[in-house]
């Protein structure tokens, strides 16, 4: 049974705020989904960046979320907590890199993110086992928003004109 971690924990820490994604990760159910639905305000707020700057953040986002979510998980002690969402949060803006706009494609980009995420094909799911830390934590997320990237950009083709 994994621990578990209390608000006041979260929110006097930046750094468990963050890898919490802003206390989203706190959801008693799928805190997986809730940090990728939080992640949503943040990719419209990136979405109207030139593809380098919205590149360029979800690079950053990625970078530091490497350490962001090893420290948390250093501090509570437990590998890859549930709560721990600052990967979806990445893994959900790589997903939506040159998605077109609207909110059918951003509702699309979430369901493939999420399916990904949840199904972990290979190598997502050798990399969930077999890797520690925050790159350990981070990159399984981050395969996930690359495979459900080239599928959002495939419908995109097909839909999209």
């Amino acid at each position: 049974m994994q621990k578990v971690v209390q608000a006041k924990t979260v929110f006097s820490s930046p750094v468990h705020f963050l890898a919490f994604g802003f206390g989203s990760g706190l959801s008693p159910f799928a805190p997986g989904t809730a940090g990728t639905l939080a992640a949503i305000p943040l990719y419209l707020l990136l979405a109207p960046l030139p593809l380098w700057a919205y590149l360029l953040a979800v690079l950053v986002v990625s970078a530091v979320g490497v350490w962001i979510c090893g420290e948390s998980s250093r501090r509570l002690g437990v590998h890859d907590y549930g709560g721990i969402v600052w990967d979806e949060f990445a893994g959900f803006l790589l997903t939506m890199t040159a998605a077109p706009a609207g909110w059918v494609w951003v509702v699309a980009g979430f369901f493939l993110f999420r399916l990904f995420d949840v199904w972990k094909p290979w190598p997502i799911r050798v990399i969930d086992r077999d890797l520690q830390g925050g790159l350990g934590i981070m990159l399984d997320d981050i395969l996930a928003g690359i495979y459900a990237f080239l599928v959002l950009q495939l419908l995109a083709r097909q839909f999209a004109g």
